[in-house]
């Protein structure tokens, strides 16, 4: 039992997540706000958007032939499903947004700092940021894993962006709920990505795989125990979730 949380409605507790040792390859991150919806779904996208998808793609298309680099992959967002934390209104926080993902996993850190120094990172992250209100980036590692998320099909893809005022109180209260998830959605992947540096923005961001949208949206919707117990705990220990459901672009 984790001994850093405060447990709220205990007896949900129905399930205990089955983890797996996380990798010890890094990551890199880019998100941007760039087409703004009225709706939390996102129906098309702006030209501005496609053209920036294109070259993001060709960027990444490149990339995964260099050695070392495990994959390299553009989501755009579908949907803003429920589970934003309310600690987010009472703290007055921004909340993410990101219609626009480019995920890049390699096998070791040097492999990514060449990444990072070279011209074309620097081209597209320039792009990316100028086209969009809000961007951010970080290079990560995964600190937590159920298994890992599959890129090479289509499929509904999670970030969640958590602020937490302590770091490891936000992975323990994610590891003591993930098990709703299994249970209830029959998920069977997740790499928790723990943000380097200085830009403590967000402490963790969740990714995951799930086939179909309704594989994870109406248990978001319409289950009780995802409000009283998920979100419940997460209020408990200061952390506000802030899950954007993404596809392949």
């Amino acid at each position: 039992m984790e001994t850093n949380l405060n447990i709220v409605n205990a007896h949900l507790h129905r399930a205990t997540v089955s983890l797996i040792d996380p990798t010890d390859h890094h990551y890199l991150l880019l998100a941007a706000e760039v087409d703004h919806a009225f709706f939390p779904v996102f129906l098309s996208s702006s030209p501005k958007k496609k053209k920036l998808i294109s070259a993001a793609k060709e960027w990444c298309n490149q990339l995964v032939t260099e050695p070392g680099v495990a994959s390299a992959v553009v989501f755009k967002a579908r949907v803003i499903p429920p589970g934003r934390g309310k600690l987010l209104r009472e703290r007055g926080l921004p909340s993410a947004r990101y219609d626009l993902v480019l995920l890049i996993e390699t096998e070791t850190g040097s492999v990514l700092d060449k990444i990072t120094n070279s011209s074309s990172y620097k081209d597209i992250a320039n792009q990316i940021k100028g086209a969009g209100s809000k961007f951010y980036h970080t290079a990560a590692t995964n600190v937590r894993r159920i298994g890992p998320v599959a890129h090479n099909r289509p499929g509904v893809f999670l970030f969640n962006y958590f602020f937490a005022d302590d770091r490891a109180q936000n992975i323990d209260v994610w590891a003591y709920t993930a098990g709703w998830f299994q249970k209830e959605t029959g998920l069977d992947n997740s790499t928790v990505l723990l943000p380097l540096g200085t830009n403590r923005e967000y402490r963790l961001i969740n990714h995951c795989r799930w086939e179909r949208i309704r594989d994870i949206l109406p248990d978001l919707l319409f289950k009780k125990t995802f409000r009283s117990f998920v979100l419940e705990n997460f209020y408990a220990n200061n952390v506000a979730p802030m899950p954007v459901l993404y596809v392949l672009a």
